[in-house]
């Protein structure tokens, strides 16, 4: 399984160096993604004090991200302040810096978790997308749906792009012919969209470094630290641990 896990990925940036290889298709850039959280998503109860809590928070709490990329290599990390953000609702992926090298078929993500900072260095995600024919326009480029299923239930929904030749997306979410531009996790309440692409400013790929604080575990080592530490918090355990590992 692994064996063609590296098989289908080499094959992805074959087809990625041939399509940069095209006149228009993008090979380096910046991209700033919109992403937005349901807050009343989160709280489910019917009493008296959830409903009031709501009346003091705005529905959605909105956050921006960075993705530098060049055709073998991203990295996404925190963006500019929206001085409207709602404060009062920390998620654990929130300052998340996230590092993929394709070549290598790896990611180095530094995750603050609580009051203590991770270093998560793994293998690349993988990810059984099915591609679709449904199509829409995000950020001027025109984009096909594909359709997953992540850490054995949560369904995923991402639009990508072939006119950015990179594999990428935020988070760790990659392995589509193309640049991942849309992203939406439905029962989670959580989207990712490119607000806007920075073509004409090239980036240098010695630039796109992986981060290096923090405690170093791999993806299974920081999921049995949250399992560990969560186990009497019930379902918001369940969603807290969700959201540290995308």
């Amino acid at each position: 399984m692994k064996g063609m896990y590296l098989y289908i990925l080499s094959c992805l940036l074959l087809v990625a160096q041939l399509k940069s290889q095209q006149p228009n298709v993008l090979v380096s850039g910046k991209i700033e993604f919109e992403k937005k959280l349901n807050l009343y998503s989160r709280f489910n109860d019917d009493d008296s004090w959830t409903a009031e809590f709501k009346k003091r928070i705005p529905q959605f709490k909105t956050t921006y991200f960075d993705l530098s990329f060049t055709l073998s290599k991203t990295i996404y990390q925190p963006g500019r302040d929206n001085v409207e953000n709602n404060k009062l609702w920390e998620e654990p992926s929130e300052d998340n810096i996230v590092y993929t090298d394709f070549e290598k078929k790896m990611t180095v993500s530094q995750k603050a978790v609580f009051e203590k900072t991770f270093l998560v260095q793994d293998t690349a995600r993988r990810i059984k997308w099915k591609i679709t024919d449904e199509k829409r326009t995000i950020a001027g480029f025109e984009c096909r749906r594909a359709n997953a299923i992540i850490m054995d239930s949560l369904y995923v929904v991402a639009f990508y792009t072939d006119d950015i030749a990179t594999p990428g997306g935020p988070e760790s979410f990659n392995g589509l012919p193309g640049m991942i531009l849309g992203l939406a996790i439905p029962h989670e309440h959580v989207t990712w969209f490119a607000t806007k692409i920075y073509a004409a400013e090239p980036v240098n790929e010695a630039s796109i470094k992986p981060p290096v604080k923090g405690v170093k575990t791999t993806n299974s080592g920081l999921l049995q630290n949250l399992r560990s530490n969560l186990k009497n918090w019930g379902k918001y355990g369940e969603r807290y641990i969700k959201a540290a590992m995308l």
